[in-house]
């Protein structure tokens, strides 16, 4: 059992350096090259795992929120790059209304348009084939 063990360690480490090495990004690598730690990795299985976590492994920084975005702990599906949060509370009121009319203006659009299409709906309709009802034939 202590052998099995000797021997599953290294190897189940140095594969999951291996992926890691491969899938980092090559600016965030430290100290040597991503091909280099690939290398090392591959060569010296338990040495270079402990040197790839100790030493070349990319850094995992908590990532800065820019200066619109906000951290939404409760909610991490609103907790994404790019997701701009309310900065200005004048500027979110006016826009607000904007959306508020805007939105009213197309409610009274389709309003009109429901009202029009039943007005169409009580008149009869003229007979596309003609009033005759007989074909139209070449003149």
């Amino acid at each position: 059992m202590l052998r099995l063990l000797l021997f599953l360690v290294p190897l189940v480490l140095s594969i999951y350096c291996i992926v890691e090495a491969i899938s980092a990004r090559d600016d965030e690598v430290r100290n040597l090259s991503k091909v280099w730690w690939i290398l090392l990795v591959l060569f010296f299985p338990f040495v270079g795992s402990i040197a790839w976590l100790v030493a070349g492994r990319p850094q995992r920084a908590a990532r800065r929120h820019g200066p619109h975005e906000r951290s939404a702990g409760a909610f991490p599906e609103y907790d994404r790059p790019g997701r701009f949060a309310a900065a200005d509370p004048a500027a979110d009121e006016a826009f607000l209304k904007k959306v508020r009319e805007r939105a009213e203006e197309q409610r009274r659009k389709a309003r009109e348009q429901q009202a029009r299409e039943q007005q169409e709906g009580a008149r009869p309709r003229p007979d596309p084939e003609g009033e005759s009802g007989k074909e139209p034939g070449p003149a």
